[in-house]
């Protein structure tokens, strides 16, 4: 029967292959820390990588150079534009 979320608990669990920690095991070993903080330091850097891929647009010169242009000389606003402003709701 799964367990309730308890919002004050911090901790994580997750089953593992014994062999894979094992491996876990010894590289905290190697690195002398702990198991969980070796776990903790590289999962962060994982999950710091894919934020940063996620959130981050990479643009190249020339693309950089039109968006530039495009946000100090903007196209005129075209009859598609004009009817989804229109559409909007009007704020009270």
């Amino acid at each position: 029967m799964p367990r309730a979320a308890v919002e004050s608990n911090s901790r994580v669990a997750l089953r593992i292959d014994p062999s894979d920690k094992a491996r876990l095991m010894r590289a905290a070993a190697l690195a002398h820390t702990d198991l969980t903080d070796f776990i903790l330091r590289n999962v962060l850097r994982a999950a710091d990588a894919v934020i940063e891929q996620a959130e981050r647009v990479v643009l190249s010169e020339r693309d950089s150079l039109r968006v530039l242009e495009l946000l100090e000389h903007p196209p005129a606003p075209n009859a598609r534009l004009m009817a989804a402003a229109r559409a909007l709701p009007h704020a009270p």
